[in-house]
C-alpha cells in the first residue's frame, strides 16, 4: 500500500511541477502592418483612418466571479459621398432665407421654376394704412387701404403685393440650396432631383483578435496593451498561435486533473491501510 501511495504522490508531484512551471504561449504579431495608438492616423488601401478611441472596460465579475478586462478600439474615416434630394412639385423650399414654391409644367419638363412665396401677412402688418386681412369678393381678392382722409379703398392683391420673383433651373444647372451648391440631376412631373456632395463618417469597431475588412484588406486585430492597436494581414500566423494556445490549455487542464486524481487516490489508499481486518 505504501508503494502505491508513494507512486501516486510522485505522479502528483510531477504533474504539479509541470503545471506550475509551464509558461502559456501568447499572441504576438511580428512586423504588423498597423501599430498605432489613440488619435493616430493610419493608411490602408489609399484611405486614411483615425484611431479615434482605444478603451478598456470590465466585464463579468457577477456572483463572485472575476471580472475580465476587455480592450476595444474605434476606427473612423471621412469620405465624400453624393447625396440626392427631390424637390416635389408644389412643395415649399427655403432658398436664400426666403420661401419658394416648386412649380413644374408638363409631363416632359426638363426644367422647374422656384416661385417666391410672398409673406402677405408680414407686408400687411407693416402697413399702418392697410387692414390685416384681405377682403374676398365675387370678382377677386382685395386689400382694404384707408388714406389719411379716412377714405377706404379696395386695392386688388395683384396691385398691392409685389410680384413674386421667379427662378428657373434646367437639368445640369446649379444653384445654392441648403447652404451648399446643388446640381439639377433630373426633372419629372412629380419633382426635381438635385444632387450634392456631403462629408460622411464611417466607423469600425475593433475588438481583441477580431477579424475585419478595412478598405478592402482583411486584418486580424491584437491589443498588446490597453493603449496600442496592432493589425496584421498574416491571419494564418495568428491562427497557428491561437491553435498552439488551445493545445497548451488542453495539456495543462489534463495535468491538473492528473494532479487532483493522484492526490485523491493517495488519500484513499492511505485511508484503506488503516481499515482493521476482519480476520
Amino acid at each position: 500500500m505504501a508503494v502505491f501511495v508513494a507512486l501516486f504522490l510522485g505522479v502528483a508531484g510531477v504533474a504539479g511541477a509541470l503545471t506550475a512551471t509551464a509558461e502559456s504561449p501568447e499572441i504576438a504579431f511580428e512586423n504588423p502592418e498597423i501599430d498605432a495608438s489613440q488619435n493616430e492616423s493610419i493608411e490602408v488601401g489609399g484611405e486614411t483612418w483615425l484611431v479615434a478611441d482605444i478603451s478598456e472596460t470590465e466585464e463579468g465579475g457577477g456572483h463572485g466571479g472575476g471580472a475580465t478586462t476587455v480592450v476595444t478600439a474605434t476606427l473612423e474615416r471621412e469620405y465624400t459621398a453624393e447625396t440626392s434630394e427631390t424637390l416635389a412639385n408644389g412643395s415649399t423650399v427655403s432658398v436664400d432665407d426666403r420661401e419658394w414654391r416648386v412649380e413644374i409644367a408638363g409631363e416632359n419638363a426638363t426644367e422647374f421654376t422656384l416661385v417666391e412665396v410672398i409673406d402677405r401677412q408680414a407686408i400687411l402688418g407693416a402697413d399702418d394704412d392697410a387692414e390685416n386681412e384681405t377682403v374676398t369678393l365675387d370678382d377677386g381678392e382685395y386689400v382694404a387701404v384707408t388714406d389719411d382722409g379716412g377714405d377706404r379703398t379696395l386695392v386688388p392683391v395683384e396691385e398691392y403685393f409685389p410680384a413674386p420673383e421667379e427662378r428657373t433651373y434646367a437639368t445640369g444647372e446649379t444653384f445654392d440650396y441648403g447652404g451648399q451648391t446643388v446640381t439639377v440631376d433630373d426633372v419629372t412631373a412629380g419633382g426635381a432631383v438635385v444632387v450634392y456632395e456631403t462629408t460622411q463618417t464611417e466607423s469600425v469597431e475593433v475588438s481583441q483578435h477580431s477579424e475585419l475588412t478595412l478598405s478592402g484588406t482583411n486584418f486580424v486585430a491584437h491589443f498588446p496593451d490597453a493603449s496600442t492597436l496592432q493589425m496584421t494581414t498574416d491571419i494564418e500566423s495568428y491562427e497557428a498561435q491561437a491553435a498552439e494556445i488551445d493545445r497548451f490549455n488542453q495539456y495543462n487542464s489534463g495535468l491538473s486533473r492528473v494532479l487532483v486524481l493522484s492526490v485523491l487516490s493517495s488519500i484513499m489508499l492511505a485511508g484503506m491501510a488503516f481499515i482493521p481486518s476482519r480476520y
